[in-house]
């Protein structure tokens, strides 16, 4: 994907550390995309990380955040549906939790709406949840399709 003038600011400061000891360490794009998520405040939807705060001061923390937020949600949305479903399922394979038990919760619950960000436009969030949905309903397909025997195995 090539970056944008305001994401050369990837070299520098804030963002730059985030992305170097930070992200860097996830194994999956969606993987980061939830993590950064995470750190968005629901109540003012300011971005929080304290270790960031305490180097760059808290509205440099937030930019940054705000800033890895975006870029993260729309590199993904680049994924065709393939690379979206092998994602998924790495950042699924990283979790503690059984992979099918949690892709079931997210069929019923939906969490990964809350990993949008504010300023994404309304065409993206469409496409993203028409993706996820896809990618989803396909695991759990394959997890019906593997029988009872696969539910009750340990985590897959």
């Amino acid at each position: 994907m090539k970056r944008t003038d305001d994401d050369a600011a990837l070299g520098r400061g804030a963002v730059s550390d985030l992305w170097r000891n930070t992200l860097s360490q996830i194994s999956s794009h969606f993987g980061r995309l939830v993590y950064v998520a995470g750190l968005r405040n629901p109540n003012n939807g300011r971005y929080e990380h304290h270790g960031m705060s305490l180097v760059f001061g808290e509205d440099e923390a937030n930019r940054a955040l705000k800033k890895s937020h975006v870029i993260l949600f729309r590199e993904w949305l680049t994924f065709n549906l393939q690379q979206q479903m092998a994602d998924v399922e790495l950042y699924f394979a990283s979790l503690t939790e059984n992979r099918d038990e949690v892709v079931r919760e997210w069929v019923k619950l939906a969490p990964y709406r809350n990993l949008v960000p504010a300023a994404a436009k309304n065409v993206e969030r469409k496409l993203y949840v028409a993706d996820l949905t896809t990618v989803l309903q396909a695991l759990k397909n394959a997890i019906a399709a593997a029988g009872p025997d696969r539910a009750a195995s340990p985590r897959q």
